[in-house]
């Protein structure tokens, strides 16, 4: 079966995922983290794409970006892709594929859920117990969405700038927003969303998305329509 295109919606948000194959280490030392956020930079420049969050784990990568254009995000990881896949081959005497096929992404309701994929973003390395705060892991934005670090990658979103008049108040609002755990619903929706490249929103926003990319946005029901004449005549 063909594989349907990704949602591609200008000016929308995406959340992405990049899998090293067969989960297997993507960065090994530092200065991979480092290459791989100067081409990444270099690559989002170029072809138009605003990374507001992200986090570099060992074998995957997790970015929330918006796309100017409707070639923007593809083009930027490929760009990407090709000049990381020969640093990492060449630095570690390997040959073939280092990812996991396609790139998984969702479209993102910014206004009820771009914050809280930020923190579910920033917050990887928690979860998989490699540090206990998300301050104390290097390979994310979190250093300046909530501390003020030096990033010359992000690009505060809109919603992010909301939060405060100033920037200080922006990273003081956003550090609050880490006194609280993601839900595990929250955690749910934006994991299936991702994996199964549906969009990550509330009834209203699929709706409008649907009506303007003319495609189903989320799974079918299961089972058919319950309420349906046909529905009952199958079940007899």
């Amino acid at each position: 079966m063909a594989r349907l295109p990704r949602f591609i919606l200008p000016g929308q948000p995406q959340h992405v995922i990049l899998r090293g194959n067969n989960r297997i280490e993507i960065f090994c030392a530092e200065a991979d983290y480092r290459f791989y956020l100067d081409k990444l930079r270099l690559a989002c420049e170029k072809h138009g794409c605003d990374i507001h969050a992200y986090v570099l784990m060992t074998n995957h990568v997790h970015l929330l970006v918006t796309p100017q254009e409707e070639q923007s995000l593809s083009k930027a990881l490929q760009m990407l892709g090709r000049y990381y896949v020969q640093f990492f081959n060449h630095c570690y005497r390997r040959t073939g594929t280092l990812w996991e096929g396609r790139y998984k992404a969702t479209l993102i309701d910014t206004e009820a859920y771009l914050l809280t994929c930020m923190r579910y973003i920033e917050l990887n390395p928690v979860r998989a117990g490699m540090v206990a705060h998300p301050s104390e892991y290097r390979w994310s934005s979190y250093g300046y969405n909530a501390l003020g670090q030096t990033d010359n990658l992000v690009n505060p979103h809109p919603e992010y700038r909301r939060l405060g008049q100033t920037d200080e108040e922006c990273r003081s609002a956003y550090q609050q927003l880490f006194e609280h755990p993601v839900s595990k619903e929250s955690i749910n929706a934006i994991r299936e969303a991702t994996n199964k490249a549906w969009v990550l929103g509330n009834d209203r926003f699929k709706q409008s998305i649907q009506e303007k990319l003319k495609r189903r946005v989320k799974p079918a029901a299961k089972g058919g329509d319950r309420r349906s004449e046909q529905f009952k005549i199958n079940r007899t």
